[in-house]
């Protein structure tokens, strides 16, 4: 009995201890945003931190979201309000080398929140086989983000 008191004992003690070592800072990776609507857009710029940014722009009919440096179609959620429709689609595309994210039917998008790390081009998204992270505006081949058009 004295043996697991002893024993308890000393795995609190390393519990203690384990969890008084700081967690390492990384840095909020940012994500830059363009929204279309028509012929009108506007850009925001927010931190991957999970946290909802408004748009301040509820009077513009969103149809085409665009970002050059993160994946906003798997990392980031749009929030709007049901059109009478009852259902608001968002569908993945590339153009050139943007991350688009199309909105059917056209919608006024009221905030957005990302949260995530996504890689750039030529960042290894696999070291020792192991995956890293996805990659921001390309697809990973040979361990490396590659961009899904030729950078000229």
């Amino acid at each position: 009995m004295k043996y697991v008191s002893v024993l308890a004992t000393a795995l609190l003690g390393l519990a203690s201890t384990a969890s008084a070592v700081p967690l390492e800072e990384r840095a909020v990776q940012t994500v830059n945003l363009k929204f279309y609507a028509g012929p009108a857009t506007y850009t925001m710029t927010i931190p991957a931190d999970g946290q909802v940014h408004p748009t301040n722009h509820n009077d513009l009919n969103v149809n085409i979201i665009e970002s050059s440096d993160y994946d906003i179609f798997r990392l980031c959620q749009f929030h709007y309000d049901p059109p009478a429709s009852g259902t608001v689609t968002l569908v993945s595309s590339i153009a050139g080398n943007a991350n688009q994210v199309f909105v059917g039917p056209p919608t006024p998008i009221k905030s957005v929140s990302c949260q995530g790390v996504c890689l750039t081009i030529y960042q290894d998204c696999y070291i020792n086989g192991q995956f890293v992270a996805p990659c921001c505006n390309g697809y990973c081949a040979a361990n490396k983000c590659r961009p899904w058009s030729p950078l000229y």
